[in-house]
């Protein structure tokens, strides 16, 4: 019959299980600010390309109706007819395949028309804090400055 040994030696020490839990933490935690870095890079590059999209649904309706969207009737005119004035009759949209998505960050796209700088109109994205101006995540993006 073989002895037990000391009920001591047996499963793992309140310090040894702490220990393991600290360097767990400590790497999902590195893990989620990587994470949280790729997302808001993602973000940036999704709302980029959403602006040329809008671009090229402008530049089709402009072939259709001989003139952008006025700034009232907005990127939804890519969507549905405008019954604000000028209502235009060449108008064979929808021209985007649903409806106008707000920015990645969940704010309204910015339309103008005319745009600045002599441009037709311009879209903008106010970035991640929905302000003008700012840096990284926050910075605007735009159809005239990208």
């Amino acid at each position: 019959m073989k002895k037990r040994k000391n009920r001591k030696d047996e499963g793992f020490t309140f310090i040894e299980i702490m220990v393991a839990m600290m360097i767990l933490l400590t790497l999902i935690g590195a893990a989620g600010f990587a994470y949280m870095r790729y997302i808001g890079r993602a973000r940036v590059t999704a709302a980029a390309n959403q602006i040329q999209t809008f671009e090229l649904a402008l530049n089709a309706y402009y072939l259709d109706c001989q003139r952008y969207p006025t700034a009232e009737q907005g990127l939804d005119a890519l969507w549905s007819k405008p019954i604000l004035e000028p209502v235009p009759s060449g108008w064979t949209g929808p021209y985007l395949t649903k409806p106008v998505p707000p920015d990645p960050w969940q704010n309204p796209f910015e339309y103008r028309n005319p745009g600045p700088s002599g441009l037709p109109f311009g879209i903008r994205s106010l970035g991640a804090d929905g302000l003008l101006g700012g840096e990284g995540n926050d910075e605007d993006i735009s159809s005239w400055e990208n």
